[in-house]
């Protein structure tokens, strides 16, 4: 497994087809966030625009290679093995941009309420976020899986199912990512650092189910 990590690892990295989810996400904080703001908001709006950009890496990292290699790749390591290689990666990759988003975030947001009357520890905070980041990074992930290649073989259906999945995923109630980002946010209105590990542990056993049915698929349909 470790090879087939490594190697979707480097494909992805290969292909920079990677840059444009990164600079959008960069993009959407530039004009979002600024230092000075009251830190709970900031990693809420950082975790909730993670969603969109962990179901983009996951269609990156399927979609990568040509049919031919990865009918080679799923030969020689089984179909199920290879897809869900591609999925972990993406979600690692996710996961990485978005820790970073946190960590920054945290050292230049202001650690006070949203009315700047109440002092927030900014360590607690930096970890809620990043909490609520890591659901938002496997929610993502989950869209990306049920809405690419092998549940959705059409581009012209799977990308706008894509991108509708995650903004239900974001706004709709009950949904982990959802309960994540409205815990920082109702946290900065109150001054009190949420602790989100049950919309974590939601979105992880979701993700888990979309990725085992993702990986079934994959040996009944060919590319």
């Amino acid at each position: 497994m470790r090879a087939l990590l490594r190697y979707q690892a480097a494909l992805l990295a290969r292909s920079q087809r990677w840059l444009p989810p990164f600079i959008l996400y960069a993009g959407f904080l530039a004009v979002g966030v600024q230092g000075g703001q009251p830190i709970l908001d900031s990693l809420g709006y950082a975790a909730a625009a993670l969603l969109p950009v962990a179901a983009w890496l996951v269609r990156i990292c399927v979609t990568n290679e040509p049919p031919a290699a990865r009918s080679c790749v799923a030969a020689a390591a089984g179909p199920g093995r290879a897809h869900l290689a591609a999925l972990l990666v993406a979600l690692a990759g996710a996961a990485a941009l978005g820790t970073a988003a946190i960590v920054v975030l945290t050292l230049i947001s202001d650690p006070a309420s949203a009315d700047h009357q109440i002092r927030v520890p900014r360590l607690p905070a930096g970890a809620a976020g990043l909490l609520a980041a890591l659901a938002c990074a496997l929610l993502g992930t989950a869209v990306g899986a049920l809405t690419t290649w092998p549940v959705l073989r059409s581009t012209g259906r799977a990308v706008p199912a894509m991108l509708l999945a995650a903004l239900l995923s974001v706004v709709v109630t009950g949904s982990p990512a959802q309960a994540a980002v409205n815990g920082l946010v109702t946290g900065s209105r109150s001054g009190a650092v949420p602790t989100p590990l049950l919309p974590l542990v939601a979105a992880a056993v979701f993700t888990a189910a979309a990725i085992a049915v993702a990986c079934a698929l994959t040996s009944r349909r060919s590319p």
